[in-house]
Formats: structure tokens, C-alpha cells, sequence
């Protein structure tokens, strides 16, 4: 009777105990006051409607599909970070009940605590269990199909391995390599035809419910053009992201990996197979498959595979139970608690990693919360807002609080309308048609995007760059995590007349042409011109004739007669210039200027209006 409640108690707190230290670590620093770039695409796309998302899937992000849809009803609660992140925090905990699970059930209940404890503590799993994406369900979804393989080999329906496996492909579809590593699994295991069967209808049930999402991304497949081969950094990282971040972790659990894969592999009665043939293949295959595939064509990523990560603890608890039990005569409470005094040293020695991770620095290196309160501090509702590239337009779809009111001008078509990720921009022509129409924008970068190397290929992305450079010139600028936030003013521009250049700022630019053109009856013409250069000069300075206007702001762009799509900027002054300041009367700041007869110093709230000869004048001055 004891030994059977021992056995019940055993049975609860194996999977328990690991559970309830990863939801402490998942919850620690889980509001971190911003999201990055991959989880704003999560938070946005998952409050769009189902048609919405549907129609998105098709253009982009298809293998996310799945969870897209399944996080709508929790951010319908409430779209906020915490509830992002919850999902994915709730997974790892799972999951490190379901590899303790797996651990208890392949050997002993002890090798499955210790299994569950390292899962937990490692610095990996709880980075992407604070992130709102996909993986860690992938994961969740791996473990809990490693451990029903076990379970079907042992003589249970094939049926949930074989739905658990598809709905883990779909969230993410690179879990396909899970059947592969099962696969090598039962050939190491040398298991019965009947056994490889039931495995190849699951797995062929898989194949053909993940074929339509094979075919949609593989049409997607320029998302990922930023990948590069793997080279053996990529494998040395990837080991001590598995195995133990420092060299104090790698080495003692590299040591009990190869303990725990020592041949023979003990086997326990009625259990089917050994845990070295199960989390071998699970830690190995997966990674190994996609570096292989990804110098020919790049897919690989760290976080693609986080569900192989399983067979390290598996397999290090293992060498750590086979070490206990060649020490003779230890008591089995003793063993079990040394072990977890032992997995509890490791976390804290990893408890600086564990804390510098809650931090956005290591989150991708931006934090759209910060965009958002440069925007809320710093602009105005109606003032003009570029996003460059139009991928930067992230952080405005994310908090659109910082960005409410203003005018977004390169965008043609909204993310939702459009069924995109960040919206449809105008073309290039039109872009240049509405920027020729500011006094001023606001340029929201990414820190790449004004680097000189960059070159995008957008023809649209060329625009902004060309324009912005040519007929704006940066007057502030402010920084924040992965964003930079710059305001352009547009370049006064003053053309000489009759050939000499004058040596003070007009306070009335002509942009055009047409630029301070005079009607032919006072232009210096030569006696013997042409009646058509006569007529051609005449007919300018008609177009150059505006109506009557009033200065409402320092600086100004006032059209000129509908015919001619020349303007006038008008500018009142700059107030670090004692010359233009707007307090001095008209006739001193004339004379600081020492061009009266080009042109008059305005200022706030003065009228204008053409003199005899086409150029604007201030009206009360006339």
C-alpha cells in the first residue's frame, strides 16, 4: 500500500516540480514595457478578423497561420504584452512537464525530475517562452509527440500521436523533421513490423494535411532571404544553447551526455524503448537535417529547431543516474535530492543570463515602444510621417498611440485593407508628387536604412532616400531602442537674378522654372531677341501672378495660379537669426538683409500679394 501511494506520489510530483519552477521563470519580467519586431507582427495580425488573416496567409507569413488564429480569442481579451506572451510561457510549462513525463516513463521517476529541472533552468527555453511567437508550442507539441510514439510502440492507438504531430507541423512546419528523428528512433529501437506500420499511416497522414502549407510558403519563401548558411559557428552555438551556455555548464553536461549514451543502453521491462534511442535522434536529427539542407538552400535558424532541445536534459539525466547507481548503497531519497541540489547550483549560476534576458537588448535589438514614445513626444496631429523602409511602419501598426493624428504620406493602402504586414506605399511618381508639397516630414528609420551602403530595391524605398536628401535637410534628431527619429525641413532655395546670386536669404523662394521671372516690359531683353523668347517670357511671368495669401506659419508653401504647378515658399524667418528675428520692424530687418529690392522678410500673419511685376509682396507694406 505505501509503495503504491509512493509510486501516486511519484507520479504527480515528477511532472509537477519541473512545472512549477518554469512558470516562475516564464512570469519573471514577462511585461517588459515593449515588444520587438517579430512579436508586433504576432500582436497585429492576430486582432485582425478571420477573413483578414486568411486573406494575409495567402501574401505572407503563411506558416504562422495557425497561430495567428489560435492567439485571436486570448489578445480579444485584452491586447496587451502580458497576454502576447502568456501562451508561449504556459507551453514551456507544459513542456517541461511532458520531457519530465518522458524521462520517468522511458527509465525512472528521478531521471525525469532531473530531465524536467534542466529543461527549465535552461537560459534557451526561457527566452522563447517569453516571446510571442510559435516556437515554444512547436515545442510543447514535439514533446508531447515523442511521448506518444512511446506510448503507441507500447501497444496504444497510433491516432493522437498522429493528430498531435500535424498540429504541431502547422504551427510551424520545419516540426516535420520530428517524424524523421522518430523514424530513426524505431530503427534503433529495432522495433516490429507492426509497430512501423501504425507509424507510417500517422506520418502519411501528416505528410498530406502539411502538403498545402508546404506548397503556399514555399511561394513565400523570400522571407527568409536574410538567412545564410550555418557554418560551424552556427554548430558551436547551437550546442551551447542546448548543452550549457558556459563553459562551468557545457562540460559537466557534455560529460553525463556521453555517459548516458554509453552502450548498453538500459532497458526496463514493458517500456519499449531505451531513452538514448529516443532523445539521441530528437537532439540530433532535426538540427543536423536542416544545416544540411541550408547550405544549398538557407532555412536554418536556431529557434526553428528549439523543440530538439528536449534530448539534452533527457539525455544528461540519464549519464547523472548512471553515475548514482554505481555508487553503491546511497539511499534512492539521497540520490534524487543531490541531483536537484545540483540542477539548483546551475540555475543560479545561469541566474545573470536568466536576468540580462528580460531585458529588450536582447529581444532583437529594438523595442517599438520606444518609436511610439518618441512620436507622442514629439509630434503633432496633421504633421507629415515617413517610415523608412515601409517595414519600420511596424512600430505605428504596434501602438498607434504615439502616431495618432498624423499623416503617413508614402502609404497607399492600410496592412488590414491590403491584407499585408505593414500596408501598400503609393509609387514612386506619386510619392514625389506629395512630398513636393511639405514644408517639413518626419523621418522614421531604421538604424540600416541610413547607413550610406544601404540600397534598397524598392523602387519606392529609392524615392525617399533621393527626395529626403535632395530638398530636405535634417534639422533634429532622436534615438531610441533599434528607431531613429529625424525631422527634415525642405531646403530653402533662391535663384540669382540677372545672373548674380544675392548674398542674404530671400524670405519668398520660387521653386520652378519660372524662378524670379519678370513680365517682358521690365525684363533686361536683348534688342535683338526673338518675338517668341518675348511672348514665352511674358506668358512665365503670368503663371508666376498669385492671388492674395496670408502667412500662417514661420514657414509656408503658397501655390501659384492653378495653370502653373510652380510654389512659392514663404518663409517668416529663423529665429536664431537676428536678421529675420520676427520682433524687429520691417524696414531694420530690410536693411540687415541688404536686399530690399529682392526680396521683403515676412512674418506670421502678414498678407501677400503680387506687385506689378509678378513677385509677392507683403500686401500692407504695398
Amino acid at each position: 500500500m505505501n509503495k503504491e501511494m509512493n509510486k501516486k506520489t511519484a507520479a504527480v510530483a515528477v511532472p509537477v516540480i519541473p512545472m512549477a519552477v518554469m512558470l516562475v521563470i516564464g512570469c519573471w519580467g514577462l511585461d517588459r514595457g515593449g515588444i520587438w519586431r517579430d512579436e508586433a507582427a504576432t500582436f497585429q495580425v492576430a486582432r485582425r478578423t478571420v477573413p483578414q488573416i486568411w486573406r494575409l496567409l495567402h501574401q505572407v507569413d503563411a506558416v504562422h497561420g495557425l497561430y495567428y488564429l489560435l492567439m485571436r480569442p486570448v489578445l480579444a481579451v485584452h491586447p496587451g504584452e502580458v497576454l502576447l506572451r502568456l501562451p508561449s510561457v504556459l507551453a514551456a510549462v507544459a513542456t517541461a512537464g511532458l520531457v519530465a513525463a518522458l524521462g520517468a516513463r522511458l527509465t525512472r521517476p528521478r531521471v525525469g525530475l532531473w530531465a524536467g529541472l534542466l529543461y527549465a533552468i535552461n537560459p534557451m527555453v526561457g527566452h522563447y517562452a517569453q516571446e510571442g511567437r510559435s516556437y515554444a508550442m512547436v515545442a510543447a507539441g514535439a514533446a508531447g509527440a515523442t511521448l506518444l510514439l512511446v506510448r503507441a510502440v507500447g501497444g496504444r492507438s497510433w491516432m493522437p500521436y498522429g493528430v498531435v504531430v500535424t498540429v504541431t507541423c502547422l504551427l510551424h512546419e520545419f516540426a516535420v523533421l520530428l517524424l524523421l528523428a522518430h523514424a530513426v528512433t524505431l530503427a534503433l529501437s529495432r522495433v516490429p513490423r507492426r509497430v512501423w506500420a501504425g507509424w507510417l499511416c500517422a506520418a502519411v497522414t501528416v505528410a498530406l494535411a502539411l502538403l498545402p502549407l508546404v506548397l503556399l510558403s514555399h511561394a513565400q519563401s523570400a522571407q527568409v532571404a536574410w538567412l545564410r548558411p550555418p557554418g560551424q559557428d552556427g554548430v558551436h552555438q547551437l550546442v551551447r544553447q542546448f548543452a550549457g551556455p558556459t563553459d562551468e555548464v557545457l562540460a559537466p553536461c557534455l560529460i553525463l551526455v556521453y555517459v548516458g549514451l554509453r552502450r548498453p543502453w538500459p532497458e526496463r521491462p514493458g517500456r519499449g524503448l531505451p531513452l538514448p534511442a529516443v532523445a539521441l535522434p530528437l537532439l540530433v536529427v532535426p538540427p543536423a537535417i536542416l544545416m544540411t539542407v541550408s547550405q544549398w538552400s538557407p532555412l536554418y535558424d536556431a529557434r526553428y529547431v528549439l523543440y530538439a532541445l528536449a534530448g539534452a536534459p533527457l539525455l544528461a539525466a540519464a549519464g547523472a543516474d548512471r553515475i548514482a547507481r554505481a555508487v553503491p548503497r546511497l539511499p534512492r531519497a539521497t540520490v534524487t535530492a543531490a541531483g536537484v541540489l545540483a540542477v539548483a547550483l546551475v540555475c543560479a549560476h545561469q541566474l545573470p543570463l536568466l536576468r540580462q534576458d528580460r531585458s529588450m537588448a536582447q529581444r532583437g535589438g529594438d523595442n517599438l515602444a520606444v518609436a511610439s514614445a518618441l512620436a507622442s513626444r514629439e509630434l503633432r496631429p496633421g504633421d507629415p510621417v515617413l517610415f523608412l523602409p515601409a517595414i519600420g511602419r511596424r512600430s505605428a501598426l504596434a501602438y498607434p498611440k504615439g502616431f495618432r493624428g498624423t499623416r503617413d504620406v508614402a502609404l497607399a493602402e492600410s496592412a488590414r485593407t491590403s491584407g499585408t504586414l505593414y500596408g501598400v506605399e503609393t509609387d514612386p511618381a506619386t510619392l514625389r508628387r506629395q512630398l513636393a508639397g511639405l514644408d517639413h516630414v518626419w523621418l522614421v528609420a531604421e538604424p540600416y536604412a541610413l547607413r550610406p551602403s544601404w540600397r534598397p530595391a524598392d523602387p519606392t524605398e529609392r524615392a525617399k532616400l533621393a527626395v529626403v536628401g535632395e530638398q530636405f535637410e535634417p534639422r533634429r534628431e532622436f534615438r531610441g531602442s533599434g528607431v531613429t527619429l529625424r525631422l527634415y525641413e525642405r531646403r530653402p532655395v533662391t535663384a540669382p537674378r540677372q545672373g548674380r546670386a544675392p548674398k542674404g536669404r530671400g524670405a519668398v523662394l520660387i521653386c520652378g522654372s519660372a524662378a524670379w521671372a519678370r513680365p517682358a516690359t521690365t525684363a533686361r531683353q536683348p534688342t535683338d531677341a526673338p518675338q517668341h523668347f518675348v511672348a514665352q517670357a511674358q506668358a512665365q511671368a503670368q503663371r508666376l501672378r498669385v492671388k492674395r495669401r496670408r502667412v500662417q506659419s514661420d514657414s509656408e508653401l503658397v501655390e501659384t495660379s492653378p495653370q502653373c504647378p510652380d510654389l512659392v515658399h514663404v518663409e517668416a524667418g529663423r529665429r536664431e537669426d537676428p536678421r529675420r528675428h520676427p520682433n524687429r520692424p520691417l524696414a531694420q530687418r530690410e536693411a540687415l538683409l541688404g536686399h530690399p529690392d529682392l526680396h521683403r522678410p515676412l512674418v506670421p500673419g502678414a498678407a501677400l500679394a503680387p506687385d506689378e511685376t509678378g513677385r509677392l509682396q507683403p500686401f500692407e507694406q504695398r
